[in-house]
């Protein structure tokens, strides 16, 4: 199972029936193709859109069926459309239940830095800002490391994308939450140890008597 299925399915565990979940750009929108069977929530597309299905298969995609990164989704039966203001006026007036938002690196405090490498040219911060101040839960999906160095780090050295720390973090090799404030190695990937996970980990986790391996 490659990374970004092992996040994705995991996340997808997290879902609770009726849930308003928005989906950012990236491995978060795969969490779609694993919603548990019988489990009826409803995703927002940040552009307009709730009622958000799997990832279309090649050749099926709608030209105006976008998320909003542009990339192609479906829509469910009974789906609705609506402009930005009034997507933004959920997620600022705190209707979004989880937003499952991809990292470029989260700190020891659980703050999060997703939209800006300085030097690089790359999108602007678009509605992160907003859904990690406005929804219920904020959930990271990202992998663990990249080219061989932590995105758990210390402190963020990237600029914040909200001074809200965030609820829980899922990687390829953990799922770290924030209990007090602390974050805290909760599960780990399948096959994975506890200090292969530290290791390779910047920031400092706690690790509690007993740590189970992600369940998919």
């Amino acid at each position: 199972m490659d990374a970004q299925t092992i996040i994705a399915r995991r996340v997808a565990k997290e879902l609770r029936p009726g849930n308003l979940v928005n989906l950012g750009i990236g491995i978060p929108t795969l969490v779609a193709n694993y919603v548990p069977q019988g489990l009826n929530v409803f995703f927002q597309s940040e552009n307009g859109l709730i009622g958000t299905g799997p990832i279309p298969e090649q050749g099926m995609a709608h030209p105006l069926l976008t998320d909003a990164g542009g990339k192609p989704i479906s829509a469910l039966p009974g789906a609705a459309t609506f402009d930005s203001a009034m997507s933004f006026g959920l997620i600022r007036g705190g209707h979004v239940d989880i937003t499952v938002l991809g990292g470029l690196q989260v700190d020891g405090d659980g703050h999060l830095a997703n939209w800006m490498i300085p030097g690089k040219m790359v999108p602007g911060m678009g509605g992160a800002m907003d859904l990690v101040s406005g929804a219920r839960r904020v959930i990271v999906a990202m992998q663990h490391a990249a080219r061989g160095k932590s995105k758990i780090v210390a402190k963020c050295n990237l600029p914040l994308t909200s001074a809200r720390p965030v609820d829980l973090v899922v990687t390829d090799m953990a799922v770290i939450a924030f209990p007090g404030g602390k974050a805290t190695l909760m599960e780990t990937a399948p096959g994975l140890k506890v200090a292969e996970v530290l290791a390779i980990t910047e920031a400092e986790l706690a690790v509690p008597d007993n740590v189970p391996e992600m369940k998919l």
